[in-house]
């Protein structure tokens, strides 16, 4: 561990003692600061433990949640952490991963059993819990797992089954043990598809552990604004503000706690903002006087020139960060970063994911923890207003400080920008890529909804269980606009077909064929992209279903259609409220019939689609 990320476990666990505290276990699934952000968000405080912690950690929390993993009991994995924790005194909720390992603890069957992804059925058995007081018989919960518990563990009594597609029931979606208060789901009831799943997480906390809700923002910023004038008295901050919502927040802090004449903003323009969205961030930052010192730079050629002809979506992003890092390292010696403490909009998954926990996937590089940043934090030099938030929480506060609902609200856009909007091919498809062998597949699955499927020669990425993975989208072809069966159908052929993860539903002239297109990162293809999203965000405010719609990505595809010049706009809408999970939106036919017009009028487009691809299989993100 960091000496930040100690120092930050020391604060936890000194503060935890002002509130009835609940520890969420990572085993390095996606969802466990989903777990802990809802806790938070209904009142109650919670925290990221790592399973190998000692188990005396765990002694003045009021309860453990076990979170999901990648990886499965039934191929061995997961043995290496602190048994004991399941010995600590306080009820226990295992998750997915955790329901399982706790099945196993305690002498119950786990197998490979029968696979579930998605929206599922959940009933009620008829054992009365406190559990799942005030939840309905029948409901609908999130299921995302490849193994199963085929037989429970002595003290254990099934609480719920989930109802499959053939009528038939899977057994202990949910089980309990409430002489111990040892509980166990099969599903996610912390992502928002699992309907009642807010409900179950508070009865854990309220009925089953006694916590109360002492957790909310109007405290938090009275103790952090004094904590930020006393650790920068006498002294100037600078900040690097994206315009984002992490680095808005922070700045409005700095600015409530010293002023707008001690606050110092650096904006970087990396090459792949929105259109006109640097000029619209630095005219925020001056038009609200948040700093009275706001210094720009347009690092565009740089940036172009360190991705190159990269293809692969993890070198893109790393090629990206990396040079950020040096763009920034150049600016803040230009403005004599050292006469300054440095502030950053640094959140509490950043905190815990720099601290490196021996499960968590390495997702993207922070530039916040990089080593002349990191030697800062050492000296006391960095101060990190929000460190002890989640997003959902960050967005509460900069309401309350008064920040636009406007910058609050706007849709969430990934640090690359565009450039993981962009996919870039050799123009060769992918290994994959056999037409003959999925349409074998996937015809008789599609021909039930009326469509037909064409796969795509390229890549995007998806996540199945907690695992990353890459495989190929299949669009959906009809000469009629039927979103729903569309979604219906999606579903169907995720379950059918292994090597597709996403689903388009074709909106432009409807094509007999697709090739590869070389294409790279480039000027020009940024200034098509920057077009076509500029045009579909229009578009949503036309309607009047902007602020509706959580996330709208607008993706750039290398493949032609029909071997028309040009590339494949994708239109990705979904509806979600911590992104871990997602589900596709219905645009409107008078929409999609504009922005078809729109879209194809702008050179180098040669056709249009729509995602109607839930999270998981397939990420919010193309790359």
């Amino acid at each position: 561990l960091t000496v930040v990320s100690i120092f930050f476990r020391i604060i936890e666990m000194a503060d935890e003692s002002k509130h009835d505290a609940i520890a969420v276990v990572d085993f390095g699934g996606q969802y466990a600061h989903m777990i802990a952000s809802k806790l938070r968000k209904y009142g109650y405080h919670a925290l990221i433990m790592d399973p190998n912690d000692e188990t005396e950690a765990f002694a003045t929390f009021k309860g453990v949640i076990l979170s999901g993993s990648p990886g499965l009991i039934s191929e061995g994995d997961g043995d290496d952490w602190n048994k004991a924790i399941f010995e600590v005194g306080c009820p226990l909720l295992g998750l997915c991963f955790g329901h399982q390992q706790m099945a196993h603890y305690y002498g119950g069957k786990v197998e490979s059993a029968e696979r579930e992804y998605g929206p599922a059925t959940l009933c009620l058995a008829e054992t009365v819990d406190p559990m799942f007081k005030g939840v309905d018989v029948s409901s609908q919960v999130f299921m995302s797992h490849g193994d199963s518990v085929v037989a429970l563990a002595p003290g254990f009594v099934e609480l719920a089954y989930t109802k499959k597609s053939s009528g038939d029931a899977h057994h202990f979606a949910a089980v309990g043990d409430a002489k111990r208060k040892r509980y166990g789901f099969q599903f996610h009831p912390e992502v928002d598809d699992t309907k009642q799943g807010e409900q179950m997480l508070r009865n854990f906390a309220n009925e089953i552990c006694g916590c109360k809700e002492t957790w909310d923002m109007k405290r938090f910023f009275a103790e952090e604004k004094a904590r930020i004038q006393k650790q920068c008295e006498g002294k100037e901050v600078f900040l690097l503000g994206s315009g984002g919502v992490d680095s808005t927040v922070c700045a409005w802090m700095i600015h409530e706690a010293l002023g707008p004449e001690r606050l110092h903003l650096l904006h970087i323009d990396n090459g792949f903002m929105r259109l006109n969205e640097s000029k619209q961030v630095i005219q925020d930052f001056k038009e609200h006087d948040v700093s009275r010192h706001v210094h720009f730079v347009d690092a565009t050629d740089t940036f172009l020139e360190a991705v190159g002809k990269t293809v692969a979506p993890e070198r893109k992003r790393l090629a990206i960060g990396n040079k950020f890092i040096d763009v920034f390292q150049e600016q803040a010696a230009k403005l004599g970063l050292e006469r300054f403490l440095l502030a950053q909009g640094t959140i509490y998954p950043d905190t815990i994911e720099s601290g490196g926990t021996k499960r968590s996937a390495t997702i993207k590089t922070h530039h916040n923890r990089v080593p002349i940043i990191q030697k800062m934090i050492d000296e006391g030099k960095v101060i990190e207003p929000i460190a002890e938030l989640y997003k959902a929480e960050v967005r509460e506060l900069g309401l309350q400080l008064g920040i636009s609902p406007k910058l609050i609200w706007r849709h969430p856009y990934p640090g690359p920008g565009l450039g993981v909007r962009l996919l870039c091919s050799t123009g060769q498809a992918p290994d994959n890529y056999d037409v003959t062998a999925i349409n074998k597949i996937a015809d008789p699955i599609v021909g039930k909804f009326g469509f037909k499927g064409l796969p795509l020669p390229c890549q995007s990425v998806g996540v199945k269980g907690d695992v990353r993975c890459y495989d190929l989208p299949l669009m959906l072809l009809s000469s009629d606009y039927k979103w729903q069966e569309a979604v219906d159908c999606a579903l169907d052929v995720f379950k059918g077909c292994t090597m597709i993860n996403r689903c388009i539903l074709n909106l432009g002239p409807v094509p007999t064929s697709s090739s590869p297109v070389e294409a790279y990162t480039t000027r020009k293809r940024l200034d098509t992209l920057r077009l076509a999203d500029d045009a579909v965000m229009r578009g949503l405010e036309r309607h009047d279903i902007y602020s509706t719609i959580w996330q709208c990505p607008t993706v750039l595809v290398p493949v032609s259609m029909d071997n028309r010049p040009g590339e494949l706009i994708v239109i990705r809408p979904i509806i979600s409220e911590r992104a871990m999970t997602a589900m596709p939106f219905h645009l409107p036919k008078a929409l999609c019939d504009e922005l078809v017009t729109e879209l194809m009028a702008i050179e180098g487009v040669s056709g249009v689609a729509l995602d109607v691809t839930p999270k998981p299989p397939g990420t919010i993100e193309w790359e």
